[in-house]
């Protein structure tokens, strides 16, 4: 009952995946939480109890509430408390820009509802816990998206940006007990992205990609996993902040004679 514990939405596969099992490493119980992929949630949760802590894994879609607050009871039902919360589980449609047309109000509000309105409602559900047992730390996993605009869709963009602000709008009514953060991450090898763009477009982005960011690399889920664990585990005195996590490409590129030291 004094072991800290952790939910973690969407963890199945991919960036909430290696969140679990990062925390798991740190000798949290964790909850693994899923939609569709039972299977694939089953295998994080054995990979978890093989770091020596219990994993319990829960099915359950954060756009609804009811089953959000099914989640968190099971938490403490089974351990006592729930200490940290990571806001992994997203929906997107992959759709250009330029075509108006293939968004309709009802991609956006089935957008809206996993992105902006599971996380509240998630955050609600471990509000009363946290403050009771007086701390707690939330962060939910955004995207650069959220910040220049352009992602999967537009609609997934501005998803994300509302999930920014909302991030600062609860640092406010959290505090002192609760912090939360938030990380936007730039592209991301995982299986996710790739299904939604298809192996070629996917391969190309990776290869373009790597030419274009700064630091040469397209982030593993395991490095973004590293950011979130980083903000329920470290940054003790930071709550509201969005931290963006790309390789830099948000900082543009130098044009080419800039890179000259002569130039200087």
């Amino acid at each position: 009952m004094t072991q800290k514990v952790a939910i973690v939405t969407g963890s199945a596969t991919g960036v909430g995946a290696a969140t679990a099992v990062m925390l798991a490493e740190r000798g949290r119980n964790v909850v693994i939480n899923y939609t569709r992929s039972k299977d694939e949630a089953e295998e994080t949760a054995a990979e978890c109890r093989a770091k020596g802590v219990e994993a319990l894994v829960f099915q359950a879609d954060v756009s609804d509430d009811a089953a959000c607050r099914a989640m968190v009871q099971a938490a403490v039902d089974t351990w006592g408390r729930v200490d940290f919360l990571v806001n992994n589980a997203a929906r997107t449609k992959f759709n250009p820009y330029e075509n108006l047309e293939g968004l309709d109000k009802q991609d956006f509000l089935d957008i809206y509802a996993v992105n902006v309105v599971g996380t509240y409602q998630m955050v609600r559900a471990v509000e009363p816990h946290m403050r009771k047992q007086g701390a707690g730390a939330i962060v939910n996993n955004s995207s650069i998206g959220g910040v220049t605009g352009i992602a999967s869709s537009m609609a997934y963009a501005a998803s994300k940006a509302a999930l920014n602000l909302m991030t600062k709008s609860l640092a406010h009514v959290l505090a002192p007990e609760i912090r939360i953060n938030a990380v936007a991450p730039g592209m991301i090898q995982t299986r996710w992205l790739q299904a939604g763009m298809g192996d070629e477009a996917y391969q190309a982005m990776l290869e373009a990609a790597k030419k274009m960011l700064p630091l040469k690399k397209v982030a593993t889920a395991e490095e973004v996993a590293e950011a979130l664990v980083w903000f329920l585990e470290g940054a003790a005195v930071v709550t509201g902040e969005v931290l963006i996590v790309d390789s830099g490409i948000h900082i543009g590129q130098l044009p080419p004679s800039s890179s000259s030291k002569a130039d200087w």
